[in-house]
């Protein structure tokens, strides 16, 4: 367990997050110059809402999906996101005419779509390995697609969609430019407040590609720490010459690093009840907020929020939650199911890290940590530390000679699980064998560090493969 030290609430606010700072060069595309330097032009149209037909909610097989009884609702169209898109025969717009007031007023909505080329040469830099970040301000909201992209993730702000009242949506096109690199930028506008319409119409108040230099944008610094190497073999896998870096600061503890398929890192910050999103961009998000507890008295606690993080074999995430002391997985809808809160009628401790075995079976350890007293906390309903399985919705105690159980994972073949042990008296690694039914057995020590200085034991675990 970490020792913690609770900092007050109060914090000045820090700079934008995506890129913030002087570019290198900046590309006005509401100039003639600068639409010229990037073979652009402007094309418009308005968007309109349509009655159109549709079903109703819910169906046996999916009740938060669509059903099959059929109704009426509304879209908008056209819809222009698409690269392929043809606008041939919309509206052409010179750059200054994009500070025009556009669409009908009220509640509406309108398009904006350009293609940019990159140059050889931005101002007095070599577009080559250039950082290019396209900002738009639009009067009042937006949605930015790139070549027909929309990343919608949950908690983004200042990106791709609604960066807020008149505010800069900033979205990075490319990391590595090449000169002729081309890029379909789609626009779509919003008049608002949707809930009160406005007596004013749409236009653009600023258009920009921020350009980079190669080398300044780059992510992370080199962080003042070494890794210890205590056996050889590490170097196979982690190089000799290997250096830390650090790629996003302000947290005041994380836990349970996890990387999405579309190349993101979610990690949970326990003392302030949050899952973050950190991007190779550089941008940090909250992605789910109140993530481990909601409760009257979370004053109490040190670390209510959630900790370990995992996927499913199926892609959905799963959480250790230590204020609500349970595991839960997130559904594609975004309601929750409770995997495991109670052992034998008995509340869990704080569930603190996860692994899933191939198959879908579900391990995690459920030490004290996160209960305001920890040990001597007393809803502290269970007498031990476990070691946990989750198969086919029963909750399976596989372990309880351990104190502090933390990181777990898996060899490469699956038949055996390893798990940390957070004990200043005993930092070990246990071993398991691993039944083809996901039953545990024959725990051993695999590894002993109860002799190293520190007030430091073992959390995390991860096995290369």
């Amino acid at each position: 367990m970490a020792t913690t030290t609770l900092t007050p609430a109060t914090r000045l606010p820090g700079p934008p997050e995506l890129l913030p700072g002087r570019p290198d060069a900046v590309i006005d595309l509401q100039t003639e110059d600068g639409v010229a330097l990037v073979h652009g032009q402007w094309r418009y149209s308005d968007a309109h809402v349509e009655e159109i037909d549709f079903v109703q909610l819910g169906s046996d097989e999916d009740p938060l999906g669509p059903g099959t009884v059929p109704n009426r609702t509304f879209d908008v169209l056209p819809h222009a996101e698409g690269v392929d898109y043809d606008d041939s025969g919309w509206e052409l717009l010179g750059p200054e005419d994009t500070m025009r007031r556009l669409a009908n007023g009220r509640v509406c909505f309108n398009w904006y779509r350009i293609d940019v080329t990159i140059p050889e040469r931005i101002g007095d830099i070599d577009a080559t390995g250039a950082t290019v970040v396209f900002e738009v301000v639009i009067d009042d909201y937006a949605e930015v697609w790139v070549d027909g992209k929309l990343p919608v993730v949950l908690g983004d702000t200042g990106g791709q969609v609604a960066g807020g009242f008149n505010a800069p949506n900033r979205v990075l096109l490319t990391q590595d430019a090449r000169p002729a690199d081309r890029f379909a930028i789609a626009v779509f506008g919003v008049n608002g407040p949707i809930s009160a319409s406005p007596h004013n119409y749409i236009w653009m108040r600023t258009a920009t590609l921020d350009v980079y230099a190669a080398g300044r944008a780059e992510v992370g610094r080199e962080a003042s720490l070494e890794i210890e190497r205590t056996d050889a073999g590490l170097d196979a896998i982690v190089p000799a010459d290997a250096r830390l870096e650090q790629v996003a600061s302000g947290f005041e503890f994380t836990e349970g690093p996890v990387w999405t398929r579309d190349g993101a890192l979610l990690f949970s910050s326990p003392n302030t009840n949050a899952v973050y999103r950190w991007t190779p961009a550089g941008k940090v998000t909250v992605f789910r907020s109140k993530s481990g507890y909601t409760g009257l008295d979370i004053g109490r606690y040190h670390q209510p929020g959630s900790n370990g993080l995992t996927f499913d074999p199926d892609g959905l995430l799963t959480l250790c939650q230590h204020g609500n002391r349970r595991v839960i997985r997130v559904n594609p809808h975004g309601d929750i199911t409770v995997l495991a809160d109670r052992y034998d009628g008995l509340r869990l401790n704080s569930p603190n890290d996860l692994v899933y075995r191939s198959d879908g079976t579900l391990y995690f350890t459920d030490p004290p940590f996160g209960l305001p007293e920890v040990f001597d906390d007393p809803g502290k309903e269970t007498l031990w530390s476990g070691v946990y399985r989750v198969r086919d919705g029963v909750v399976t105690l596989e372990s309880d000679g351990l104190e502090g159980p933390n990181g777990l994972a898996f060899s490469p073949d699956e038949r055996t699980l390893y798990v940390g042990n957070w004990d200043l008296e005993h930092k070990v690694v246990m071993r398991y064998d691993v039944a083809e039914n996901g039953a545990l057995s024959n725990g051993s020590v695999f590894f002993d560090m109860t002799d190293a200085p520190g007030e430091d034991a073992i959390d995390g675990i991860k096995v290369d493969t």
